[in-house]
């Protein structure tokens, strides 16, 4: 592939075939000025009359996209966004504009002709002829010491000429905006160049065995969480519905696994449903005790379908559910004075991570957990200033998410509630 310099590599080197063509012994236009500039840069320095040499001037007035390669694919980045998964070429046809200029009869046309001539009897560069000019590039050229590395004649496509056809109305659009007076002049194109920058890019692994499994009917696809008790979260021992349809798709001899990941901490939990618990249009399950590896907050569920190899043979959509803390309570929180206020010390089921928002709320008021790193059970909360004696709703929330309300009335004080 070519690099950034491929569109001055293909300018200069068209402009060397032009002036190989005129500036030659049997030329009989003697010499030749052949430029690529804009047309008003050349409008100002060019003479009138017998006082102006002749001059070629090569423009490249637009670059566009080419049509055969454009889906080819964008360059795309992986989820920590520095690993790069596609690196496609960039693929641009460029479109010139050849303009005689000469002050005596004829020797426009005469310009145009020979210039027209050499592009028809080369539609396509040679890579030889590419690689010799560009490796002999004299050091006057602003770019001579760069243009050898540009890698054109190595692009895995070859550089294509063919004339364009501009009407009219679009010539006078296109040299009103030049802000030059029109000179004879012959419109072509280039393609196809590819440019591209030579980052490493990340290759999937060669397929060893391929294990098709056709499946008649939908594909199984969830519907809607129904949560425990008719509250949106979820906690630890909780039975979990969810509906859909073609649910019970497990191959004969395999399992339905439940995936349970948390985006935000990149962190996941499997574990299979009892058969029993499988229905074509609904599955439940228990939310696991597994303090660990079960991921707290909002959390996207989904169903592995896999064979008696264990391999996946069918993966559902996602569907949100929210899986809240839950206070242990074989370990009951503690209050203690500190620092002119109340700190409080509790445990909670899952363990949570260090980069997530913890707030321990007690009655209507909200504090943060204390810092801690890595993942812990052991959550400590200072309270500014104390706490005044008497009995509180507990309630834990996780990066949104609240610990279920759910008070049981009969028993003074409520389940809910205790005493600081």
């Amino acid at each position: 592939m070519s690099n950034a310099l491929a569109l001055s590599a293909v300018t200069t080197v068209l402009q060397t075939c032009l002036g190989l063509v005129y500036n030659n012994p049997g030329s009989a236009l003697g010499t030749v000025t052949v430029s690529a500039v804009a047309p008003d840069i050349v409008q100002a320095k060019v003479g009138t009359g017998s006082d102006s040499g002749l001059q070629v001037n090569l423009f490249l007035h637009q670059v566009t996209p080419n049509p055969a390669w454009r889906n080819i694919g964008l360059p795309s980045m992986g989820s920590d966004g520095l690993t790069r998964l596609k690196n496609p070429p960039l693929a641009l046809d460029l479109h010139y504009l050849l303009t005689a200029y000469a002050g005596e009869d004829t020797e426009a046309e005469a310009l145009l002709g020979y210039a027209i001539l050499m592009l028809h009897e080369n539609p396509i560069l040679p890579r030889e002829l590419i690689n010799t000019i560009l490796g002999s590039v004299p050091n006057t050229h602003p770019l001579y010491s760069a243009l050898s590395t540009t890698g054109l004649d190595t692009q895995i496509e070859m550089i294509k000429i063919s004339p364009a056809t501009l009407g009219r109305e679009e010539l006078a659009w296109l040299w009103t905006a030049l802000k030059a007076d029109y000179r004879p002049t012959f419109p072509f194109q280039v393609s196809v160049v590819l440019m591209r920058n030579q980052n490493p890019s990340v290759f999937s692994l060669p397929v060893l065995t391929r294990n098709l499994v056709v499946q008649a009917g939908p594909p199984a696809q969830l519907f809607q969480v129904q949560p425990p008790n008719d509250q949106s979260p979820a906690a630890v021992g909780d039975t979990v519905t969810i509906s859909g349809t073609s649910l019970a798709s497990a191959p004969v001899g395999g399992s339905t696994v439940v995936s349970i990941v948390n985006p935000k901490i990149n962190v996941t939990d499997q574990f299979t449903v009892p058969a029993g618990n499988i229905k074509d249009t609904s599955i439940s399950f228990e939310v696991p005790e597994d303090p660990a590896n079960l991921p707290a907050g909002a959390c996207q569920v989904s169903l592995l379908f896999e064979d008696s190899g264990n391999n996946i043979q069918q993966h559902t959509n996602s569907v949100v559910v929210a899986i809240a803390l839950s206070i242990s309570t074989t370990t009951p929180p503690t209050a203690a004075a500190s620092g002119g206020g109340t700190l409080i010390t509790l445990t909670c089921d899952p363990q949570v991570r260090s980069n997530q928002s913890v707030y321990l709320i007690l009655g209507s008021n909200a504090v943060a957990a204390q810092p801690f790193t890595g993942s812990t059970a052991t959550l400590s909360f200072q309270f500014t200033p104390a706490l005044a004696a008497g009995t509180y709703a507990v309630r834990l929330q996780v990066d949104g998410v609240p610990t279920p309300t759910a008070v049981n009335w009969k028993f003074t004080p409520p389940n809910s509630l205790v005493k600081v």
